[in-house]
Order: structure tokens, then sequence, then C-alpha cells
């Protein structure tokens, strides 16, 4: 009986939604995450009398066919771009982006990386660096004395030192855009890789060529809806019971015209 494997791509494609949700709920303290969203596409139909078929000599055609689905698939795990709140944290490495764009950084193994996790912190060198220590474009140096650092809207950071009445600059935050921002591969540690799906980056300054301005002191909240994924939660939890009720009713069938044998 095809309702039990049909009933089965249910429960797996529901599965791996709970699983999609679960992931987002789990991040939702995560400075800079951005929720995904399980998308899913019905499988292929098994057509019994196509729509359109000739029915009669006179040309009378079959107006509504016959065609039985043999289930569902996930087809994507979107991930939605959308800007998160932006919190205070009275930390001056701290920097959100408001709109868009992505701090780039260097990885050790010499590929680049791509976050909108701004929580910066300085190596021994006094270079500004992720809190895995990895180098954040295009390698801005606070020397050791100086006594605070101001980060503008459009990313350039100044030092201010003991006896000085200026600020002297430091250098200007870097910041990518993407065509397709929701092709970025995940790779963990808050951090996207380009993709050809992405497109290639367009490299740029903050607040200006339509990237995102710079906010020193805060960080952006993921943007994840407590409310909206308890109720997608509980959907999905419904689409599996209800999906699991069909595979106990196609056995009992299946029991039952076992008996009349």
């Amino acid at each position: 009986m095809k309702a039990l494997y049909i009933a089965s791509t249910g429960m797996a494609a529901q599965e791996r939604n709970v699983e999609v949700i679960s992931n987002n709920i789990a991040n939702m303290r995560t400075t800079g995450f951005k929720r995904q969203r399980a998308e899913f596409q019905d499988l292929l139909y098994q057509s019994y009398r196509r729509a359109g078929a000739s029915t009669s000599e006179a040309g009378t055609q079959v107006p509504v066919g016959i065609e039985i689905g043999s289930g569902v698939r996930v087809s994507a795990t979107a991930r939605i771009m959308s800007q998160g709140n932006v919190a205070p944290t009275e930390k001056e490495n701290d920097v959100a982006i408001r709109g868009e764009g992505y701090f780039i950084v260097n990885l050790p193994d010499g590929r680049t990386a791509y976050t909108r996790d701004g929580t910066f912190e300085r190596d021994s060198a006094g270079m500004l660096v992720t809190v895995d220590g990895y180098e954040v474009e295009p390698g801005i140096i606070i020397p050791a004395d100086a006594t605070s650092v101001s980060i503008s809207r459009d990313g350039i950071v100044e030092g201010f030192f003991n006896g000085g009445t200026e600020p002297v600059q430091l250098g200007q935050f870097q910041m990518a855009r993407f065509v397709n921002k929701a092709g970025l591969e995940s790779m963990g540690d808050n951090l996207f890789l380009e993709t050809a799906a992405s497109g290639e980056a367009q490299i740029g300054v903050p607040d200006a060529d339509g990237m995102g301005s710079l906010l020193q002191g805060y960080l952006e909240s993921a943007n994840v809806n407590a409310v909206t994924e308890m109720a997608d939660l509980i959907s999905a939890q419904r689409a599996y019971e209800m999906n699991a009720r069909v595979i106990s009713g196609a056995d009992q069938m299946l029991q039952a015209t076992a008996q009349l044998r």
C-alpha cells in the first residue's frame, strides 16, 4: 500500500522541519544569527488518467485527470537574512551593522569568511580579531598606549592618546555584500563562505555604496522570534502526528485485507 510510504516521507520531512526549528530556538541568543526555514516540494506523481485524454470519437476529453503523488521532501533550508535588533553592550570593541553587509574575516587556512557578529577583541599585537582570533579586514591595529577608541558610522577607527587633543585615524573597516546573500554557506562559528550561488563579494566601506552603517558599543541580536518558532513547532508536531496516524490506518487496512485472504 503506497499510503505507508507516502506518509513516511511526510514524517521524515517534518522531522527535518523540527530540526531546523530547534536550531533556530537554540541560537536565539547567538549574535548575528540568521534563522532558517524549511521549504518543501511534492514528489513525483503517478498518472492513472491524463487530463485532456480523448474519451470518444466525437472528440470529448477528460476534464480532470487522476494523479497520485508519492510524498514530500525538504527542498531547501532557506536562511532569512533580515536585520536583527541591535542591543547596547557598553564595550568599545563591539560593533553592530545596521543595514546590508558583512565584516570580512581572514581564516588561518587562507580562506575568506564573512560575518554579522561584531564581537571583536584585541590580540597580543593590538589587532582587532574575532573571538576565535581571526583577523578582521583590513587588519586594524590599536596601539597599547591608546586610552580609548572611536568607531564612526562609516567604519573609521580613531584612537585617543595621552597628551593628544586630536584623535589619530588607525584604519577603516571594509565590508562585503552579495547579490544573493541567502546563497552563502554556513560554516559555523557565526561565519559564512562565498559560493557560486551567492555571487562574488562586492567590497566597500560602511555607509557607502549600499553598505550598512556601523554602531559602536552595540551588537546585532539573532532575528529569531520565539513566538513564531513555537507556533511553527506546534504545526510541525501536528503534521508529524497526522502522518503517523495515516501509517497506522494504512497498516490496519493491510491487516484487514490479509485476514480476508
